[in-house]
Parts: C-alpha cells; structure tokens; sequence
C-alpha cells in the first residue's frame, strides 16, 4: 500500500488543534466511569434513605389500597388518584434520582469540564451514509467496544452470581420470617449485589478511561506536513515574514537616514561602525544618538553625512562603546561625556573658526 499524501500521523496534537477538536464536541471521557461512580452514589444513598424511601412506599399503597377508596371509582377519580400517586412517588424517589443525576453531572464535568456547543449535534451526511455507517460497524473501534463489553459483562455476571450463590442458602429463612423483616433481609441483599457490582465496575473504569484518552490521542495525530501548515496558518508563512522584516528594516533604515541630517558629527570605526550624535544646547541634556549602523548601514550613514557636510570623526574606542550601549534615541552616558564633548569642541572649531579665534 503506497504511503497517504502527507505522511503517517506520526506527531502529537498541536494545542490549536485540540482546540479545534474541543470546540466541535471531540472530547474523550469513559461513560463506564460515569457509570460506575454514579451506580455507587445512588446505592449509598439508597443505604441511608432506603428504609425512609420503603416506609413511604408502604405508606402510599396502604392508603390507596385502603377502605379509602373502596366506594365505585370512575374514569375522573382514577384518573385524579394515578397522578397523585405518581407525583408522591416521585418525591419519593427523589433523593435517589437526584443523587443519580448529580453523580453524573460531576464526573462528567470532572473529565471533560466547562463544554457548550452544538457542533456535536449539527446535522451530517455522512452520519446517514451506508458506506460511512458499514465503516464504523466494522472499525476497530467498534471491535474494541465490543470487547469491553463482553468483559464487562463477564465481570457483572461472576460477581452477580457468586453474590448470589452466597445469599441463596439464607432465602428460604426469609418464609419464617414477618413481612417486615423478609422485606429488610431482601433489601439487605439488593444492596449488597448492587454494591459489589457497582464496586466491580468501578475498578473496571479506569481501564476503560485509558482507553478511551489513548484512542482520542491516537484520533488527533498529525502528519508533519498538517503541523507545518498549521504553522503557516497561526505564524504566517516564514517568506512573507521574511519580506515583512525586511520592509521593516527597510523603512527603519530610511527613518534613520533621515535622522542623520539632525547630526552634528558622526563617529566612526572606521569602517564597520558609525555613530550620528545630535546636541541642542537648552534642549538636550546630553549628547542625543540620532543613528547607528554596522557595516553596510554605516557606509550609507558616512556617505549620507558626506552628502549634508556633516563631519566625521574616526574614534574606534568611542564608536563601540557608543554602539554597544546606546539605542537611537538615547543620551551619552556619563563615562562618556569627556570623549564626547572633545569631539563635539572641535567639530565647532572647524564650523566656526573666527569665532573660536576670538575666544
């Protein structure tokens, strides 16, 4: 079989793309888990408010099936009579339902969190597909399913029986006994078969938790070229990128040739750095760097100042520093200020020479 274009799905999720999976509903939780720990929540509490629970049922069907209501009945009566009981039986059941219903929101929300969307639910195609549907009968995943399944199963049916084969021998005491007391020993043994088989799918859970999160991974593998496009898309194409930088350079380098004709002297190294020094005496604290540039930018710095009649002062020890730790915009250091002002004295020497003469 020829390799798929792209390459195997050989690389982990990128976060966009769980992302993505997150938001069209594609998370992994284990329904077993659900499962298990709901069944032990409802069993618990069926062990603290059974007998409540039993005592009100007893209560309900003794006051129905009392002299209460043995005078002729018509269709209004029963009618009225069936949605009481209905409505008390509810109240009834209620702290079992309701614990069912909040287990399973919980560790729902334990495993997948805070989800809303309706991307899960949108209609396709491909859902109603009997090509599609004969494809996801016969998957490996539904095998796997199937497999769990009949452990499950298994597992379910040696507890249920050995718990049964444990109790069978008690049962026919349960003739000798009163109606109450052949009522409790029978709930006693509904809530230990519910327990060890709530207990007995709850140690099955965590294998199928792992399943499930190993197949979801397996599911949001990539292909190398799917990563690289993706990087495209998020990053941007590294050419474009690459253009964008160096437009941006580019108009760097214009702005700051521009600068250069703020300069009243620039320092050079002589050849491979140049440094363009601006000072407005009542404006500027300090000597200002207007310009700098390495290499190809200080020949255009140079030959710019040439241009202006700027002059240019060759100084390699003042032209690295001034370099190394100054931005275009900031002022002299301190350390620096004698060297500077030196330059900067007979750069005004040259520019004015009869006034310095008079001085």
């Amino acid at each position: 079989m020829s390799p798929q274009p792209g390459g195997d799905r050989t690389e982990p999720a990128t976060p966009k793309k769980r992302h993505d999976a997150r938001e069209k509903g594609q998370v992994f939780k284990s329904t077993d888990l659900v499962t298990a720990f709901s069944l032990l929540v409802m069993f618990g509490v069926l062990s603290f408010a059974g007998k409540l629970m039993a005592q009100g049922m007893i209560g309900l069907s003794t006051e129905y099936f009392s002299a209460r209501h043995s005078g002729a009945l018509d269709i209004a009566t029963a009618h009225a009579a069936l949605n009481d009981v209905y409505i008390r039986y509810i109240v009834i059941m209620l702290p079992v339902l309701g614990a069912a219903l909040l287990a399973g929101i919980i560790f729902n929300f334990l495993q997948v969190g805070a989800l809303f969307t309706s991307k899960a639910i949108q209609p396709k195609f491909s859902r109603i597909s009997m090509g599609e549907g004969f494809k996801r009968i016969f998957s490996r995943k539904t095998l796997m399913d199937l497999l769990k399944a009949l452990v499950r199963l298994a597992v379910v049916a040696v507890v249920a029986y050995n718990e049964y084969n444990s109790r069978i021998q008690g049962t026919p005491a349960l003739m000798n006994m009163d109606i109450a007391a052949s009522i409790s020993a029978a709930w006693d043994m509904v809530l230990g078969i519910g327990f060890k088989l709530s207990i007995a799918l709850a140690v099955l859970a965590p294998v199928d938790y792992f399943l499930q999160w190993r197949q979801y991974e397996k599911d949001l593998r990539m292909t190398k070229q799917e990563v690289k496009d993706e990087y495209k898309l998020t990053e941007g194409d590294p050419q474009i990128k690459g253009r964008i930088r160096q437009k941006q350079r580019q108009m760097s380098s214009m702005r700051m040739m521009q600068n250069v004709a703020k300069a009243d002297v620039v320092i050079t190294n002589p050849t491979h750095l140049a440094v363009a020094l601006s000072y407005k005496e009542g404006e500027n604290n300090a000597p200002v760097v207007v310009a700098k540039g390495q290499d190809y930018l200080a020949k255009r710095i140079r030959e710019k100042a040439a241009e202006l009649k700027i002059e240019v002062v060759e100084n390699k020890a003042l032209a690295r520093s001034l370099y190394t730790f100054c931005d275009i915009g900031d002022e002299v250091p301190e350390d620096m200020y004698q060297a500077v002002a030196e330059i900067l004295a007979y750069v005004y020497r040259l520019k004015n020479p009869a006034k310095e003469a008079r001085r």
